[in-house]
């Protein structure tokens, strides 16, 4: 972790869970939770690439912005994202007046980047290829401008307003599901849905090769991901570690994390379009894909996230046309 990743003033909880999704269900509907069988067994997915960003992180960036004082939302917020936070952030600070920068990188999906900036959010291109730090130039922006970091996940808010899907989800089957699944990048999600579900199992999923959560849990101490990890079409969880706040609950709660490989990442994709009519971006499905080839498991309590659904025409028609280029 450098220097310029945010120290919380606070540890997230699950009262603050209950009051996200209080304030969240004034200005947004329950996204669908849908039924689907994966071997046989009848389970849920959760479809939160249906917000009005195609992205649950609108979840934390509203709770996050919305406690921000009179004279926080005057100086402005910063944030650091492949697009999926930048457009929750850009989202609510459009929603709420407040002036918006976004830390993105070049090799951003076009999408995201258009979306985001449509949003009226200021955008700062940053070289992830060329493996400039994301957290540095952020944190060096919110100094020098005096605006507030919201951080992607390293935020008791942020991780409070994830969570608020699981208290949705509970209210949508009527009881706690027994499992939850949901793709990890910094843990953000996973200790949301933890604090909002106390009962149910936690099962992470990263993509190949950017599974620093899975290492770190089985380590005990937070690894970073290595530099020479492959390319990943998964642009949305392509954080460099997790954070102390977030390792904190995944190391009481979550089961040993699992890894979804590229092709079942698009077998993954494939079978959304197909069977529930979605469109998932890569990294919004890599806990299905995980599901679908059996390496975490299944019963009919469980619920899986699909957590995003931004991504490029091109590279989702190469996935239906089953292409290994996508």
């Amino acid at each position: 972790m450098t220097a310029t990743t945010p120290t919380p003033n606070r540890l997230p909880t699950r009262d603050g869970v209950l009051r996200a999704a209080a304030k969240i269900a004034q200005v947004l509907p329950p996204t669908p939770l849908l039924p689907v069988v994966i071997d046989g067994i009848r389970l849920h997915v959760k479809a939160d690439s249906l917000q009005p960003v195609g992205a649950f992180k609108i979840r934390g960036a509203w709770h996050r912005l919305t406690d921000l004082s009179a004279e926080e939302r005057a100086r402005g917020v910063i944030a650091l994202s492949s697009g999926n936070h930048a457009q929750g952030v850009a989202w609510a600070a459009r929603e709420l007046g407040i002036a918006a920068t976004i830390v993105m990188p070049v090799d951003a999906p076009q999408t995201k980047l258009d979306a985001t900036r449509a949003l009226g959010a200021e955008v700062v291109l940053y070289d992830r290829p060329g493996g400039e730090d994301r957290d540095a130039i952020a944190g060096a922006l919110a100094a020098e401008r005096g605006c507030v970091l919201v951080h992607a996940y390293a935020d008791p808010w942020v991780i409070e307003g994830q969570g608020s899907a699981g208290i949705e989800i509970a209210a949508q089957l009527g009881r706690e599901p027994s499992r939850l699944i949901m793709p990890c990048g910094g843990g953000g999600l996973t200790g949301g849905l933890a604090l909002a579900c106390p009962d149910a199992e936690i099962y992470p999923v990263e993509p190949e090769g950017w599974d620093d959560v899975r290492l770190s849990l089985a380590a005990g101490e937070i690894l970073r991901v290595p530099a020479d990890a492959p390319p990943t079409a998964c642009d949305a969880l392509q954080t460099p570690w997790t954070a102390p706040i977030n390792f904190a609950i995944l190391q009481q709660r979550a089961q040993p994390g699992s890894v979804a490989t590229p092709a079942q990442v698009r077998a993954a994709q494939r079978f959304a379009f197909e069977r529930l009519r979605l469109v998932i971006e890569p990294g919004g499905a890599v806990a299905l894909a995980a599901a679908l080839a059996g390496t975490v498991p299944v019963d009919e309590g469980t619920v899986i996230m699909l957590t995003g659904g931004n991504t490029d025409r091109a590279a989702f028609a190469r996935v239906l046309m089953d292409d290994e280029s996508a």
